[in-house]
């Protein structure tokens, strides 16, 4: 996002819209104060756009190139990535389970969300933290998300070069992992969150085994982790576009 300072008014509403803080004040040449962009702190999200707050029509935001072009992507829910043909930051995750059969009998969905909230994150922190969880191995990360298409080695987990420097508002490393590894994957984030500067928190998901008992909730508490109790359940309304599995 950019600002025009021939339009610009300095009267700073658009500042509170900023989610990364990034618009400040200086003076042009005339020493009028107007509002200016930092661009290396802008995620591109379009917030402050959208508003409609600026009197003076001031902000605009350019057709980004490639690697700013990942910004608006994930941080602007209503830009489709060109990979997956999906807005925002992931998938639908475990949210239609029961159509997708994503995650299946052994295994558990896990994500780790990151920058949010009020952070953002740069691809030198991703990348630090995929790498730590694909070094454990046996882990899958989800080809339909649009951060997965940026890995120039999925096995390793290492980020595309050029998109280094980039920041997002947000964005989710998904995965699906054994079942019983969950707390590895826990162990791994807890240690590689030290070297980061940013914040992250975990997704986690399972099929709902007998007697309504969820082994990925159990493992998670056993690591130390207390998930909280609001979730995203799967009530079988919609039709199944897999053959379900004989459990083992």
């Amino acid at each position: 996002m950019k600002v025009d300072e021939t339009k610009c008014l300095g009267c700073g509403r658009c500042r509170a819209y900023c989610t990364m803080g990034a618009i400040r004040f200086t003076r042009d040449d005339r020493g009028r104060v107007v509002a200016e962009v930092d661009q290396h702190e802008c995620v591109d999200c379009g917030v402050c756009f959208r508003a409609q707050v600026c009197p003076g029509d001031a902000l605009y935001e350019p057709v980004p190139q490639w690697p700013r072009s990942v910004r608006g992507t994930f941080s602007n829910p209503l830009v489709e990535h060109k990979e997956t043909r999906i807005p925002g930051r992931g998938t639908e995750e475990m949210k239609t389970n029961d159509v997708t059969g994503r995650f299946k009998w052994g295994e558990a969905g896990m994500a780790v969300e990151m920058g949010r909230p009020g952070m953002g994150a740069r691809f030198t922190d991703i990348e630090k933290v995929a790498m730590a969880i694909a070094a454990l191995g046996d882990i899958t990360f989800e080809p339909k998300n649009p951060l997965t298409s940026l890995m120039v080695d999925k096995k390793t987990g290492k980020m595309h070069p050029e998109v280094m420097d980039e920041k997002v508002l947000s964005a989710i490393i998904e995965m699906t992992v054994p079942l019983a590894r969950v707390p590895e994957v826990i162990d791994a984030v807890r240690r590689v969150a030290k070297k980061i500067n940013t914040v992250c928190s975990f997704d986690l998901t399972c099929k709902v085994h007998p007697g309504d008992t969820l082994p990925a909730f159990e493992l998670a508490q056993a690591a130390g982790v207390q998930p909280t109790p609001n979730g995203k359940t799967n009530v079988g309304l919609g039709r199944p576009l897999f053959v379900e599995e004989v459990r083992q």
